[in-house]
């Protein structure tokens, strides 16, 4: 039963990864704290796993007053329906005004049913979270119509007030060794781990290794990449950079790369400091999905891509003479500095 008096306390959806704890997960624990001071109250961050590589209780030195843990040996695969059933229960049990997610794939999965299941709106895909003075009411903003317009979005009359975040929108503290918290573990009851789907296995895709979501720098492909082959360019400069290897759906579509490196609407969201579109005419929905980068640049031999206008920084010409040239110079100024 929702508990009124909690509805300054905020819900943060942690979020474990084949035994490893997302760094979003440290990042929305630490913006929810900023938030709850506003409201005066609490926040609890819950982890679902049957493995982990963090100690929970240092969950709380980011600012959570509890780390609710949930460990069963069936949260091993995911599975949309039993983390849904379970976040679901919890937000009964403990009453928070506001749940938050990253927007990453299980995110986004897991938070619209939720916000079905509880009868509450969700706003996805947030770039900015803010208490509203007067009316205690949670701003969530994000980008609208392609990105051209920021929208703020408030929830008014149904409680929780649910939103996923993009990772690396906000920055993460440094840790409070001092700061006390709590770590519950929660029980639940069986028909919380039930399911209409049966979890066979995981079979990683290539590069499922690296994700390209906790990459600063970011080296993308399009369709002017025009076979598997040359996407050898993109992972050398990629290397150079320590960056990761991204992909507008066409490259995708085309099956020059995985599915686990698209960017856009229909693939991940990304905000990395720097963000290489090469060979990318920009496609809305692919603009979508890049464009809280700190720095964008493009390389396109067509002068009226789209994909132009978002750029900080536009070469137009052949890529595959831009590329190599950018790769020699990185290889040169490493080995005079090395």
């Amino acid at each position: 039963m929702r508990n009124p008096s909690a509805l300054g306390d905020i819900l943060v959806l942690g979020e474990v990864r084949s035994g490893r704890l997302h760094r979003a997960t440290l990042e929305l624990t630490s913006k929810a704290r900023s938030l709850a001071d506003a409201l005066g109250g609490e926040v609890s961050t819950l982890l679902m796993y049957d493995r982990i590589d963090r100690d929970p209780p240092t969950i709380v030195h980011y600012g959570a007053d509890r780390v609710i843990c949930v460990r069963d040996e069936r949260l091993r695969l995911f599975d949309q329906e039993v983390q849904s059933t379970i976040l679901s229960f919890v937000i009964d049990r403990t009453g928070p005004g506001i749940v938050l997610a990253p927007a990453t794939t299980s995110g986004r999965t897991v938070m619209p049913a939720v916000a079905a299941m509880v009868g509450t709106g969700l706003t996805a895909d947030c770039t900015g979270l803010e208490i509203e003075t007067d009316s205690g009411l949670l701003l969530q903003t994000r980008p609208a119509i392609g990105g051209n317009i920021m929208a703020t979005i408030t929830t008014p009359d149904k409680r929780p007030q649910m939103a996923t975040v993009r990772p690396r929108t906000f920055a993460i503290p440094e840790p409070d060794p001092g700061r006390e918290g709590r770590v519950v573990e929660m029980a639940l009851p069986d028909r919380c781990f039930e399911s209409r789907v049966k979890p066979l296995g995981h079979e990683a895709s290539p590069g499922d290794d690296v994700n390209i979501q906790d990459r600063d720098v970011i080296i993308s492909g399009g369709k002017g990449m025009k076979r598997e082959e040359n996407f050898r360019l993109l992972r050398e400069l990629a290397e150079l950079l320590d960056g990761g290897v991204g992909a507008s759906r066409a490259a995708v579509d085309n099956k020059w790369i995985a599915y686990s490196h698209q960017v856009g609407l229909s693939g991940k969201v990304v905000a990395p400091k720097a963000y290489f579109a090469v060979g990318i005419s920009g496609s809305v929905q692919h603009l979508a999905g890049m464009q809280t980068a700190g720095l964008v640049v493009a390389i396109n031999k067509d002068p009226e891509a789209p994909i132009f206008r978002a750029a900080d920084i536009g070469l137009c010409g052949d890529l595959f003479d831009i590329v190599p040239r950018l790769i020699e110079g990185l290889r040169n100024r490493k080995g005079a500095s090395g």
